[in-house]
């Protein structure tokens, strides 16, 4: 191998046998698919070798050029790597150390010398010629890019010539060659946007003059103070001083207070980008040299209105003052930059911004005493200017931010993964809000950051001593559903109070609403006040107990004012009542002793009326306030000490939360809103509700029963209480449930009629665009065209202006055109009929796209052979009445002449007229190809005199006498040769002229039917809601340079980039492929055969485009990936923006230019550099990859192919930019240290490049949620003013993103003087509808969301928060309060409605806009979807214990609090509330029938005879059915696409079982909502975005909705069967059938919904398959590491992880709902034939007995079995036997002595099977317990007893089904009707038949 010292070669390494290591790092190198193997070496190293990669990178990109060099830069590589890793200690150091080895061994041999014979020589004379070949002479020319990379290489190869090259052999020439490379990479460095350390060419973005102006501010750092750099110099070691060089502003911050380089470097460009980009909007660029004054003041304001406000907050002084004389804008630089600097490197601790204000408060503080020279205020030193360097650049997070990192991260353990309670550890909230406090500012800086604030126990949660451990801050997050009631008490005061005064009013003996002016029914109505009190009081006992974790953060003044509410409280709670009863007759004696001290106020009137009086006061004030919004909101924003004083009782003091009220105009709206619904809901609920119940519950509480039919513990309870709690709790339930379902009808019908209004739905067909098409360039230019383009946007523009606007929309619309024929959504033909001409000029008429003159020229032929022997003028009129027509006649004129003019070369020739029918011909003869130049010719010669005398004979009268004429005229120039001999056949290459023959041709040829493209159903889609949002309200256009800049930010787990090859053929089960799915399931979304595959084969084997089989390869995965959910389709869709603002710059500076197709000519100009450049000053696009690094090293193909993808993204698109974390190991002290880093990547050649690199404190990753916490640690690296967010499912269209631009002007707006947005909601459409039926159900319930329901929740309801991730947010306002997310673990797991909230609260103001859309996928299949819903609910679980949940629901004012709990939470409460109404009812009835009060109440006729009962229950029957899912859907897709449309629709979704969807996610929504509250458990539930239509095992059904649905369902069933056996009621009722009905459709909902939903669900052999998987599954047996799809017990443990967390409140709770299982066997016993009619509790006591003696044989049994079925089996069968025996025996005797019958057996098995279950999940919420005892295992063999029930019976039901082939033919065309009714061959993709 090459030597070291260069003197000799030393002798290559002894090959050695592989070890198992040598055989790991093969296997981990090189088994890797598509990869290219020489770039292995240098992308795979080992983190604790990072520094050999740039090595081996280089011998990698010069291995072509020079192998033998190459190899001698990997040996210099593998001696730096022993070096610095002797021992191989480091992670994978060994293995990739021994693959180095044996490269380097092959290597030897094979590397061959070129330039010399040694190596020494060899790399000196390759250094030369790559010096001189690639700097001398390219510095001045190559790119930056190009450039950098050049010096690192040569930088390289310098330090491999040291160790090859001996000391004494390197001539000065070489020493002087990599001295100017070494000065020239000092002024290099790699950069993301801007070059401001290149060398190479100047870029044009550096030319830019805002560029310059902000960087010339930047760079002022005069007057500063040069910090001092102590340096210690040998021999003498004396301490020396010198100034630091400074660039720049952020330099000199660095300096000082040591910020990383990577960090400095970041925000250097992202500051300059900032000021450039405020500068220059509507700025002179004539005279532009600096930035203006209001632009840093504008930037200053924004950055710093969140810290202004907390100083303000806490009472303290601003440190961001300017002092008198001072230079203002570069102190006001200075501020910016400090802030920028810590945001920047501040981790994790971005989301706590008011830490982030303290941060600052302290630094600003320094630098204001170093530039001023202050005294410090807490230790009294004084500033000297000549202040001393921080001594490293990693000073700032060593002292700073890893301090308060680390309490986060131990508080992160201390949370359990998320597992522990919410109230045990504090999370980002906790931590942040103690910086609300001022004492935080007494804090000694930086040190006291590890004192008070980090003071806690590191030992588990539930060992944390109370005095040890820091406190909750201001709120504690209990799980408890009393949470609902304290956050939204006012709701709940209000419903309960209507209530009881309706209950009152309507027991008045009319039961009218004006009983209500009478003075004793209005006296009994005021009681509503005494349980207003009561309310409180428990309103105010709640604050205390659920903040009681919290009192010891609190403020003295916080827990006064609890305690004080509560005393209050308590006081009305017992003056009311005494005051009342103090008013009405028979008062008891203490009563008449306060009426005898008030006797003077009674004679004047009712004490009891003075006492309300005084009670309502507070709430009379409050309502005068709520109609002074504007003054309420300066009062809870003031620091006065009385305002806050008077503020106080109301509101506790918070930072966030104050001045929440909107304009009077949107809260008369939104007020209007609700009280109209209001009394809807109110009048409903009397009258259907609660009036009909009114007389039979009289009569039924008059009733006297006595006659029970089981044992009555309570038998002389009056007035039949029980009867009436059974009928009205259901009553009750409807009545809270039901203000949803009036939310949901008035939100459809006021969101429909503002869509309406906002002009959605004008244009939804291709008819009604031909029909508008004239009109759409106008309203292009009006609405998508800056202004000072089009001055004459109004009625007077000229021709020439008309015509130049034109041209901009045509460029747009082909661009447009041209993208989806990219994309393979239209052929070629398509294409060409809807693209427009770039250029009107040659014609003098306006050129449409020929759809719109399809069939015109024909049409117009045929009239003029009608109109021959007539007057011309009159064929003229009416070919004038169609503007189509006439446009389609001049152009088809006045085209062929410029034609034919340019092919004749004879000027006789061209004069002469050229029109005829075989023009089709001459056209076709000139598009098509040749060979023969001369018989081409004379091919055009005859058909051009076939033409003429055609024109001659058939057309012009006297035809040959006219031409005979003009021949004498000209005989002097007459020729003797062939006409039209001379043609100009080069023309026919020229583009331009092509494809006026082409359009010509089209003109001529195509039919009407051409009037029906596209005929794709998604171009259509895109082309009418393009045209459509032309005319909806949408901002003018700014120009690029003024418009506001952005960025787009994508967070990436672990997702798919690309299908790779091996995905694209592999065949699942049924032997289909990937490929031929999608084959087979596209052509369902058109009308024709031209479906999008066809369209593909015909691009990719289009002969022009010369694709290699590699690349038909390659085009398929994109093909393939770009339908699926990607995220190389989504990257693909957001480049779109560049595009788009690159065709934007293209149309303002071309100006003319544009009119001759300047575009496309464009991207090969000098004109492009800035277009570019203006592109990537105003976007820019970060994927944060937070696992790239990880990726990069697996082992795992799969995740090695997706880095590559990633890569090739990189390099397919320059502008994306990829972040990931990471995770180095590095050496320090001799011992290995794992460090993170944020890093950013971008592409090169074939590698991607390091941008920057940012030291973090720790994992960033462990301490909250996984994707806000990758958003956090990308987000440093986004650009511009605003921000998009997009997921990883996500699509984006050109057309599109053209209108970016306008949307971001939203920000600018301020309506009716109010605050300026803070986040843009876009409208979303859903890409995965077309599927399936579960698809389509999918895609119609989230398009109904994002555009109907979030449209009034936008407006006027004004609680619209982040639902969706396209939504775009003011950047600048959210980094200063906490970024775009909030992340502590589980109880932000819906983390984007939080960002929503915290913009909120903290003064922001959400819009939502539907001219602009984005693409975005869904879940397609049944089990994705439900676990989508389960993720969901958890969330909204999780929400209702926030603290913002409780903050917007007292800081809202009323009306805007009803909107956003209806709209949150609320909904799944409602949910909760509708099953909660079905038990209610069913167990009441089971109650009614059981005891015999049923009976003894239907002997009195009038109850009999009232349907009463039955009516005021068909309410929830409806919600039950699905409906109100299905309103807002109907009214959006009949806005949008007609009512007709909507009719067939919902017609086409019922015979589809959409009820049954919607009805069996109910309970899903349900089950995993009120399990979070009580429990937790919340998690965020993968469910895949794959193509899912495929058949899932019944094992996996059971497993995910056994306890959800399985259980509750057949819960209802037993309870639906007993009151059918025992019940008596309403038989006859056709009312009561239908509430009946409805039920028993929710119970098959419940338990046959995955089955019929699920693809070959009751097919046959599937059953088979599923019954045999089945029992396997029940049978293995768990343990450690088996995984829940293997075994039932490992499952089990799963499903109960969530009890292993819970609190005491939790399990008592749970206990207390299972022993309504109990009243199962209490009920049945009593009607049992045996029983004999005995009321006795014996009774009840006997079957206990029965039941322990059941399960004590069956435990017998199975430990017999086990300890005796083996080795004594005759035993274990004389067992068996003799207990069969016994147990005949028995039977024997109970038939025949006791009266036993077989009813009875039936019936004790419904009555036993409950009562097992209850016990069982006794044993389950004990758990503890029972495995204390050792009695865990009977309970486990009892649950899988029961699973084996369960499971049985719903098998039973399949196999019923499966058995009769016509159920799963239906079932298939349910499922899949759209693809049948297209033709779409679904169930050969079932079947896996493929012919």
């Amino acid at each position: 191998m090459a030597s070291s010292s260069g003197t000799k070669k030393t002798r290559a390494p002894t090959p050695r046998r592989q070890s198992k290591a040598m055989s790991q790092a093969q296997k981990m190198f090189v088994d890797v698919q598509d990869e290219d193997s020489s770039a292995i070496d240098s992308e795979l190293v080992p983190s604790s070798l990072a520094a050999i990669a740039p090595v081996l990178r280089v011998a990698n990109q010069i291995e072509k050029d020079n192998p033998r060099v190459a190899y001698l830069c990997r040996f210099h590589a593998f001696e730096k790597a022993h070096r610095m890793d002797p021992p191989s200690s480091g992670r994978g150091v060994r293995q990739f150390k021994t693959y180095l080895v044996h490269k380097l061994e092959k290597e030897e041999e094979e590397a061959q010398h070129q330039l010399a014979r040694t190596d020494p020589k060899e790399i000196i004379l390759y250094y030369w010629n790559f010096y001189n070949k690639n700097i001398k002479e390219g510095q001045y020319t190559k790119e930056p890019e190009e450039m950098a990379n050049i010096l690192q290489i040569a930088s390289v190869l310098y330090d491999v010539l040291k160790t090859v090259v001996p000391p004494q052999r390197i001539d000065d020439q070489t020493h002087s060659y990599a001295q100017d490379v070494q000065s020239k990479r000092e002024q290099c460095e790699n950069y993301n946007i801007l070059p401001l350390k290149a060398i190479g060419a100047k870029a044009a973005i550096m030319e830019l003059p805002e560029i310059k102006a902000a960087l010339h501010a930047l760079q002022n750092v005069q007057n500063l103070p040069k910090p001092s750099v102590h340096s210690t110099n040998a021999p003498h070691d004396f301490p020396e001083e010198r100034s630091k060089s400074i660039f720049d502003i952020l330099d000199w911050l660095s300096s000082v207070f040591g910020f990383q380089k990577g960090n400095v470097a970041n925000q250097r460009e992202h500051l300059i980008l900032l000021l450039a980009n405020m500068d220059v909007r509507k700025r002179d660029l004539v005279v532009y040299t600096q930035l203006r004054s209001s632009t840093v003041q504008k930037l200053m304001d924004k950055i710093f209105k969140n810290y202004w406000s907390w100083c303000k907050y806490l009472c303290c002084e601003q440190n961001t003052r300017i002092p008198q004389g001072s230079h203002k804008q570069q102190l006001q630089l200075i501020y910016i930059g400090l802030f920028l600097l810590i945001w920047g490197e501040a981790s994790n601790i971005r989301f706590m911004p008011e830490c982030i204000c303290y941060i600052f408060h302290k630094m600003a503080e320094d630098v204001n005493g170093l530039l001023f020279g202050n005294v410090h205020p807490v230790t009294g030193d004084t500033y000297h200017r000549s202040q001393t360097a921080a001594p490293d650049e990693e000073k700032f997070l060593r002292t700073v931010i890893t301090p308060i990192y680390q309490v986060l991260h131990k508080e992160a353990k201390r949370n359990n993964g998320g597992k522990a309670s919410h109230s045990r550890w504090r999370n980002y909230d906790d931590l942040n809000e103690y910086f609300w406090s001022s004492k935080c500012l007494s804090l000694k800086w930086p040190t006291g950051l590890k004192e008070e604030f980090s003071v806690h126990s590191d030992v588990m949660p539930n060992k944390v001593p109370a005095s040890k451990s820091m406190p909750k801050t201001n709120f504690v997050e209990a799980r408890t559903f009393w949470h609902l009631y304290r956050s939204f008490d006012r709701m709940w005061i209000f419903f309960i109070m209507a209530f009881q005064a309706m209950v009152i009013v309507a027991w008045t003996p009319d039961g009218s609403p004006a009983a209500l002016f009478d003075e004793d029914v209005f006296r009994s109505v005021l009681t509503i006040f005494i349980t207003q009190a009561f309310l409180n009081l428990l309103q105010a006992a709640l604050d205390i107990a659920l903040s009681f974790n919290a009192w010891r953060s609190l403020k003295f003044t916080q827990i006064l004012r609890y305690l004080l509410k509560f005393a209050v409280a308590a006081v009305w709670a017992a003056i009311l009542p005494i005051c009342y009863a103090s008013s009405v007759q028979n008062s008891t004696r203490l009563v008449k002793f306060f009426s005898n001290l008030t006797e003077s106020w009674q004679s004047q009137g009712s004490l009891y009326n003075y006492a309300v009086a005084i009670y309502l006061m507070p709430n009379i004030l409050a309502a005068l306030l709520f109609f002074l919004p504007q003054f309420e909101r300066i009062m809870e924003r003031s620091s006065s000490h009385i305002v806050t004083l008077f503020m106080w009782w109301a509101q506790p003091k918070l930072y966030v939360g104050r001045g929440l009220h909107e304009g009077m105009s949107q809260l008369l709206k939104y007020t209007l809103f609700w009280i109209l619904l209001l009394i809807c809901k109110l009048a409903f609920s009397y009258y259907v509700e609660i009036l009909p119940l009114i007389g039979p519950s009289k009569s039924i509480m008059k009733l006297h029963v006595d006659n029970y039919e089981w044992h009555e513990f309570f038998p002389n309870v009056t007035h039949n209480i029980g009867v009436v709690i059974a009928i009205w709790a259901p009553i009750v339930l409807v009545y809270i449930m039901d203000t949803q379902i009036w939310y949901s009808i008035f939100s459809t019908l006021f969101g429909g009629i503002h869509g309406a209004l906002s002009h959605l739905g004008e244009i939804r067909i291709i008819g009604m665009l031909r029909s508008r098409f004239q009109s759409v360039p106008t309203a292009f230019c009006r609405r998508l065209v800056p202004s000072s383009d089009a001055d004459t946007k109004g009625r007077y523009m000229d021709k020439a202006m008309e015509r130049r606007n034109f041209a901009s929309f045509a460029h747009v619309w082909n661009e447009f055109i041209e993208s989806m024929r990219a994309e393979d959504l239209i052929s070629n033909e398509d294409r060409d009929l809807l693209l427009v001409p770039y250029s009107s000029n040659d014609v003098s008429v306006i050129q449409w796209p020929p759809f719109l003159l399809a069939g015109k020229i024909p049409i117009a032929l045929d009239m003029a052979k009608d109109f021959k022997e007539k007057e011309d003028t009159d064929l003229f009129k009416k070919i004038k009445k169609d503007d189509y027509m006439r446009s389609a006649v001049v152009e088809c004129y006045e085209t062929l002449r410029e034609i034919i003019y340019g092919l004749l070369e004879d000027e006789t020739d061209r004069k002469i007229p050229s029109l005829g029918e075989k023009l089709e011909k001459f056209l076709k003869l000139l598009l098509s190809e040749y060979d023969a130049v001369d018989v081409y010719k004379s091919q055009i010669i005859n058909v051009l005199q076939d033409i003429m005398e055609i024109i001659l004979q058939d057309i012009m009268v006297n035809g040959f006498k006219i031409l005979e004429r003009y021949r004498v005229q000209i005989q002097s120039n007459y020729k003797k040769e062939q006409r039209f001999e001379r043609l100009n056949i080069a023309l026919t290459q020229n583009k331009s002229w092509r494809e006026k023959v082409v359009r010509l041709h089209l003109l001529f040829t195509v039919k009407e039917s051409a009037i029906n493209v596209p005929t794709n159903l998604d171009a259509r889609r895109r082309i009418t809601f393009f045209t459509n949002s032309l005319f909806m309200n949408i901002p003018s256009a700014p120009k690029v340079r003024d418009m506001i800049s952005f960025s787009v930010l994508t967070p990436y787990y672990r997702e798919d980039v690309l299908y790779s090859v091996d995905e694209l053929y592999k065949e699942n089960e049924d032997g289909i492929s990937t490929l031929f799915y999608l084959q087979k399931i596209y052509p369902a979304r058109f009308v024709c055969k031209l479906d999008e595959w066809m369209n593909f084969q015909k691009r990719i084997n289009d002969p022009k485009l010369n694709y290699s089989d590699d690349d038909k390869k390659e085009a398929t995965r994109h093909w393939v990936s770009y339908r699926g959910q990607t995220l190389s389709r989504t990257v693909r869709g957001m480049m779109y923006y560049k595009h788009a603002l690159e065709l934007q710059c293209f149309l303002e500076s071309a100006g003319d230019y544009a009119s001759f197709g300047g575009y496309q000519t464009m991207e090969s100009s000098q004109g492009n550099e800035r277009v570019q450049a203006l592109g990537d000053m105003k976007f820019t696009y970060v994927v944060s990859c937070q696992l790239l690094g990880a990726l990069k090293t697996s082992k795992d193909p799969r995740d090695r192919r997706r880095y590559n993808d990633i890569l090739n993204l990189m390099i397919m698109y320059p502008s994306l930019r990829v972040a990931y974390i990471d995770e180095r190991e590095e050496f320090v002290n001799g011992r290995s240290h794992i460090f993170y880093y944020s890093v950013l990547l971008k592409g090169g050649n074939s590698y991607n490049t390091e941008i920057y690199r940012i030291k973090l404190p720790g994992p960033p990753t462990d301490i909250g949620e996984g994707k806000p916490e990758n958003q956090n640690h990308a987000i440093i690296f986004t650009r511009g003013e605003a921000l998009q967010t997009i997921d990883m499912n996500q699509d984006n269209y050109f057309e599109e993103a053209f209108k970016m631009r306008n949307v971001l002007e939203e920000f600018l707006k301020s309506p009716s003087g109010q605050r300026e947005p803070t986040i843009l909601g876009l409208r979303e459409h859903i890409f995965t509808g077309s599927v399936s039926s579960l698809a389509s159900f999918m895609s119609n319930q989230e398009t109904s969301f994002v555009t109907i329901s979030q449209r009034i929740l936008a407006n006027p309801l004004r609680v619209r928060f982040h639902y969706g991730h396209s939504d775009i947010f003011d950047r600048i306002f959210h980094i200063t309060r906490g970024g775009i997310s909030k992340a502590s673990k589980t109880i932000n797991l819906s983390e984007d409605v939080f960002a929503g909230m915290n913009s909120t609260l903290r003064g922001g103001y959400i819009t939502h806009h539907e001219y602009i859309q984005v693409g975005k996928g869904r879940d397609v299949g049944m089990n994705q979807i439900s676990l989508f819903e389960a993720k969901v609910a958890n969330g909204n679980g999780e929400q209702t214990l926030s603290r913002d949940v409780y903050r917007l629901g007292h800081r809202l004012d009323f009306f805007r609090m009803l909107s956003f709990y209806f709209t949150t939470v609320g909904f799944y409460l409602s949910s909760m509330v509708t099953v909660l109404t079905v038990y209610m009812f069913l167990y009441g009835r089971f109650y009614l029938v059981m005891s015999g009060l049923e009976r003894e109440t239907l002997e009195n006729l009038s109850i009999h005879q009232s349907k009463a009962l039955e009516q005021a229950l068909v309410t929830q029957s409806v919600f039950q059915l699905g409906l109100l899912m299905v309103l807002p859907m109907v009214m959006e897709i009949g806005l949008e696409k007609g009512f007709r449309s909507a009719l067939g629709d919902f017609i086409i979704m019922q015979l589809q079982l959409a009820s049954v969807f919607f009805t069996f996610q109910l309970g899903t929504k349900v089950h995993y909502f009120g399990r979070t509250i009580l429990h937790g458990g919340s998690k965020y539930r993968a469910t895949g975005r794959g193509f899912v239509v495929f058949h899932a095992k019944f094992s996996e059904n059971y497993r995910l909705y056994s306890r959800s649905h399985f259980v509750k369902g057949l819960e209802l069933v037993i309870l639906l069967v007993l009151y059918q056996i025992y019940g008596h009621s309403y038989r006859s009722s056709n009312i009561y059938l239908f509430i009946t009905s409805s039920l028993w459709f929710l119970v098959g909902s419940w338990l046959f919904g995955p089955f019929v939903f699920n693809p070959s669900g009751f097919d046959w052999q599937k059953t088979v398959d599923d019954w045999t998987d089945w029992k396997r599954w029940m049978g293995d047996r768990g343990g450690i590491g088996m995984h829940p799809d293997r075994s039932w017990e490992s499952w089990v443990d799963g499903e109960q992880e969530h009890l292993k967390f819970s609190n005491i409140r939790g399990r008592i709770l749970e206990i207390i709902l299972v022993l309504r299982f109990f009243i199962y066997q209490y009920g049945i016993v009593y009607h049992l034939d045996i029983a004999h009619r005995s009321k006795n509790i014996l009774v009840y006591g006997l079957s206990w007995l029965v039941l322990v003696t059941t399960l004590l044989v069956l435990k017998m049994v199975s430990m017999g079995r086990r300890r005796f079925g083996t080795d004594f089996e005759l035993m274990f069968r004389i067992l068996k036997a003799l207990l069969f025996l016994g147990f005949m025996s028995v039977m024997t005797d109970l038939f025949v002595i006791c009266g036993l019958t077989i009813s009875d057996l039936f019936a004790t098995v419904l009555a036993f099977l409950p009562t097992g279950w209850a016990l069982l999940l006794i044993g389950q919420v004990c758990r503890p317990l029972f495995e204390a005892i050792g009695f865990w295992d009977p309970i486990k063999e009892l649950a899988k007893a029961y699973e084996y029930i369960i499971g049985f019976l719903l098998f039973a039901a399949i196999a019923i089904l499966s058995w009769f082939p016509f159920v799963s033919e239906f079932q298939t065309r349910l499922l899949f009707n759209q693809a049948f009714s297209r033709g779409l061959q679904i169930s050969m993709i079932l079947s896996g038949r493929k012919d």
